[in-house]
């Protein structure tokens, strides 16, 4: 969570310890705001006097912007509710890249910004990131985000960012948790990361909405929650042995999981655990969010219907089907086989079965 820096009146930080146990701030000009780094990208660290010089900029950026182009576009973005009604881990990822955008494009106007010419500086800023696919994939998104705000709110005409096309492409079509990986992790892992795994098979909800839900969303037979990414809210009723072992856990803190102190998680902090535990496991090419999809896969082949399965997930029809067809193929084939098994069982004899 961010803190309030005392002498920088608005200013804002954010600690990070680094997997090297090293302890750095992330500093923004105003909670939302952007990140207040030096020229190589670094972020400027408290006491440093080039935060006040930062600060300062930004602040005036803020005061005094361009309204006819890019950096007052991002502005208005930022200080309307497209912007301020996400959640805080989407509020960061727009942070991280909008300062670049601001930077290297914020002097273009609406009338440039809506020229083929301006899509091949996008394409080759793009490039220059190329060397982190998932960064650049990111930071294209944010464009085009900010782009689509300014179409959306009659200020252009166009979004020429629309369709880049994607650099990072990671294949999960064989990231099922079996049973067998559910139970070489469960060996090593300690109650805290169990209690993890068993919430998000048996929610399929996401990492950041699971090591939020509190106590209080919980009544002892299902869990209510709005999700953070898509605002949506879901009742999932708690399977059996989700109530079990909710029943036989202390309530340390207003949030169900915690870590081995009986402290709320940081992302983080989970992340670097759960790495260890799969480590420890040999459990590879699997994470925390497969067993989203895995959910999917699973409540599928228990008979779910698509509606039924959305409504424990929050995934759209649309995203379930894509789980099912594209990316779970682990899921597909047991499908498969229980669809040939029913045809065998309850086919009618018929020249399908001559050889």
């Amino acid at each position: 969570m961010a803190s309030i820096v005392h002498g920088l009146k608005g200013l804002a930080k954010v600690k990070k310890t680094l997997a090297d146990g090293k302890t750095i701030y992330y500093c923004y000009a105003w909670r939302g705001g952007p990140l207040l780094k030096h020229k190589d990208g670094s972020p400027i660290q408290p006491g440093n006097p080039c935060l006040q010089v930062e600060f300062d900029h930004a602040h005036e950026d803020r005061r005094n912007p361009n309204p006819g182009t890019l950096s007052g576009l991002i502005t208005k973005f930022l200080a309307s509710t497209d912007y301020r009604l996400k959640s805080a881990d989407t509020r960061r990822e727009y942070a991280r890249y909008l300062d670049d955008i601001r930077a290297a494009f914020g002097h273009l106007t609406f009338e440039e910004l809506e020229t083929t010419s301006a899509r091949g500086k996008f394409k080759e800023w793009r490039d220059g990131i190329s060397s982190h696919p998932r960064s650049a994939d990111y930071a294209w998104a944010t464009l085009t985000r900010v782009l689509s705000f300014g179409v959306d709110r009659g200020e252009l005409s166009t979004n020429v960012a629309r369709r880049g096309g994607r650099l990072y492409r990671v294949d999960r079509r064989e990231a099922i948790w079996t049973s067998s990986d559910i139970s070489t992790f469960n060996a090593f892992a300690t109650k805290e990361l169990k209690l993890a795994l068993l919430l998000g098979l048996w929610t399929g909800q996401r990492k950041g909405d699971l090591l939020s839900l509190p106590w209080s969303a919980y009544d002892g037979r299902a869990f209510r929650l709005r999700q953070g990414k898509t605002g949506r809210r879901v009742y999932i009723p708690a399977a059996r042995a989700v109530r079990e072992a909710l029943a036989n856990s202390a309530r340390q803190s207003p949030t169900i999981l915690t870590n081995t102190r009986g402290k709320p998680w940081t992302s983080a902090g989970f992340d670097s655990s759960w790495r260890k535990a799969c480590a420890a496991a040999g459990v590879s090419g699997l994470t925390f969010h497969d067993l989203r999809g895995t959910a999917v896969t699973r409540l599928a082949l228990a008979g779910c219907s698509i509606a039924e399965i959305g409504a424990v997930t929050g995934h759209s029809p649309k995203d379930i089907d894509a789980i099912l067809h594209v990316h779970y193929l682990g899921g597909q084939r047991e499908l498969a086989q229980q669809a040939i098994a029913k045809w065998e069982i309850g086919g009618a004899e018929g020249p399908w079965t001559e050889a």
